[in-house]
């Protein structure tokens, strides 16, 4: 066998051992729960489950480490408790299932899972979860608890990112060249831990973060990724778990610098947060999704004179826009006087926009003229 072949099975033998590692791990923590509310019962105790609360009221900013992180704080879901009995037994439920399906050795969606854990309870017309609204946070629970990632659990959820530019991955034993995809890219997996997804080659200098998909078009059909020598990748709005964790590993296994460009509203400066620094929601993982070393590129209200956009592409502001504004203001990611005075600014103006807008300076305007120059003055944002 020709050496370089040799060499990828090693490197694949190792992830499957790896992988290996890390099913034992899990399945065996999730034994320990199990084992735990048996033993509770056979000592004709209250069965209870040990949480980490994740409400806001555990939430707290690692300024060390710039991450939304998760307290110490923990609840207890117990069997007896009328508020709690119902969440009980679906947690015990999903663990169940998660451990059938880990020593099954496959994968399913989250939404096989609602499914899978969905059934009529014996005696009477009510079920054990009625929508997937109810098994989801479960999985986030449990993820919480047994310190895992629902990947871990061999859960996936919709892929929705996509990448196009000079790097080479290797996708469960298959070799996938991000610069010969075409018009579509590679879409990014929900799974993209290092035993699923490996970094083979990549020569790119940095990690464009796009949040529009329309706006990914245009700058993958204007080859920017080949002109600048960058991965353009886009979340599709609020990017997906995988999304997020990959812009982690390329920033730190690569040690790729990260630029955002998201649309000139609350909602695309939130986008950028939580790619930055994590969710509340997800906060006990955002070691794992958070980079914090990403800057903002734009866009900017204040890039409206500054690149003498047309006044009549921009959107005013509804009352949830300033609402959501003053929210953001009080947010201790935001405290940087960059985030105050454009926050500030657009409050002043009264308007918003989308990166469409550029659009109104030419179809190629953000790829020959606005993003070059922003990337090559730095002229980013905190």
């Amino acid at each position: 066998m020709p050496n370089k072949g040799r060499g990828r099975v090693m490197a694949e033998k190792k992830a499957e051992t790896r992988s290996e590692g890390i099913d034992k791990l899990v399945t065996r923590r999730l034994e320990e729960m199990g084992k735990n509310v048996v033993s509770q019962i056979d000592a004709q105790r209250n069965p209870d489950i040990i949480l980490p609360i994740r409400a806001l009221s555990n939430i707290f900013f690692d300024e060390h480490h710039k991450i939304i992180k998760l307290g110490n704080k923990v609840s207890h879901r117990t069997y007896l408790n009328v508020a709690h009995t119902r969440k009980f037994m679906q947690t015990c439920l999903v663990a169940a299932e998660c451990k059938k399906i880990i020593e099954q050795n496959v994968t399913t969606s989250i939404r096989d899972l609602y499914y899978a854990v969905k059934r009529t309870i014996p005696g009477t017309e009510e079920n054990t979860v009625e929508e997937q609204a109810e098994s989801d946070p479960i999985i986030e629970d449990i993820e919480a608890a047994l310190n895992t990632l629902r990947e871990q659990l061999h859960l996936v959820a919709d892929r929705k990112g996509y990448v196009a530019g000079p790097i080479t991955v290797v996708d469960a034993g298959d070799e996938i060249d991000a610069a010969r995809m075409g018009s579509s890219g590679w879409a990014i997996p929900s799974n993209v831990e290092s035993e699923i997804i490996k970094f083979k080659e990549c020569s790119a200098d940095y990690v464009l973060v796009i949040e529009k998909d329309a706006v990914w078009q245009r700058l993958n059909e204007d080859k920017f990724w080949k002109k600048n020598n960058c991965l353009i990748l886009t979340g599709k709005g609020q990017p997906a778990r995988g999304t997020r964790r990959l812009i982690n590993r390329l920033h730190r296994e690569l040690k790729l610098p990260v630029y955002v460009i998201a649309d000139a509203d609350v909602w695309g400066y939130y986008i950028y947060s939580v790619i930055k620094q994590g969710s509340i929601n997800l906060s006990f993982i955002s070691d794992r999704l958070g980079t914090p070393e990403a800057k903002f590129i734009g866009l900017t209200t204040q890039d409206v004179n500054k690149f003498n956009i047309p006044k009549n592409v921009t959107i005013k502001l509804n009352k949830g826009d300033i609402k959501r504004a003053q929210e953001l203001l009080n947010y201790v990611w935001f405290k940087p006087k960059e985030w105050h005075q454009e926050i500030n600014h657009m409050l002043q103006v009264g308007y918003k926009l989308e990166l469409e807008a550029l659009s109104a300076k030419g179809i190629r305007f953000i790829s020959q003229e606005y993003l070059p120059q922003k990337i090559g003055n730095k002229e980013f944002m905190p």
